[in-house]
């Protein structure tokens, strides 16, 4: 089980999500998110980060060329998007050379599915709550009848208390979680990581 703890600003809290065997960390560049970091400071702690670890650089609604510019400073492996961005946007980031997540609500995949299903399988997808980081959980019986391709990703409300029954039950490859995991908005909590990690690998 894939699992990325995401939403990471601070050394002593990626140290636990390494320490528990996250197979990625995520850092937020949205603006308006309680989460959010600059480009120097996740420059600095993906330096701590082994290279078998994916690196993950989290964008809502921004500028492509300030998608580029921000994950390359940051030094970042891999870019999500989480705007509703056109395919296309990362269809163009994998030839700037970076690994790529397409994240989508439950509705906008099922959109997708109608309207592009070959967009679906260019990059590996994470399937969110309609809200991305509020810590709500969705239905996910939507997606047993066309579940996405791949090793896709589910996050939304997940926490140590309900990944393994959500695992179960929407048959995901990897799972991602913030709000989960913190102790208050915005503030990551190492010992939640920890079990959240060792329930999620225990699914």
């Amino acid at each position: 089980m894939f699992v990325k703890i995401c939403g990471l600003s601070e050394p002593v809290t990626l140290a636990a999500a390494l320490e528990a065997g996250a197979d990625a960390v995520g850092f937020v560049f949205a603006a308006g998110s309680p989460r959010t970091v600059d480009a120097a400071t996740v420059r600095e702690l993906v330096q701590a980060v082994p290279a078998s670890v994916h690196t993950v650089g989290v964008f809502r609604g921004q500028p492509f060329d300030e998608v580029v510019e921000t994950a390359r400073a940051a030094g970042v492996s891999t870019v999500q998007l989480h705007g509703g961005e056109p395919v296309s946007e990362l269809d163009r980031l994998r030839e700037e050379g970076f690994d790529t997540i397409r994240a989508l609500s439950l509705d906008e995949y099922l959109s997708a599915l109608a309207t592009d299903p070959s967009g679906l399988r260019r990059h590996r997808l994470l399937i969110d709550a309609p809200t991305p980081g509020a810590g709500e959980p969705f239905d996910t019986g939507a997606l047993l009848a066309d579940p996405p391709h791949g090793q896709w990703l589910l996050a939304g409300g997940l926490h140590p208390g309900n990944v393994g029954r959500l695992i179960a039950e929407a048959g995901p490859g990897g799972v991602d979680v913030s709000s989960g995991v913190e102790s208050s908005r915005g503030v990551k909590d190492a010992a939640l990581i920890t079990a959240f990690l060792a329930a999620a690998r225990a699914a």
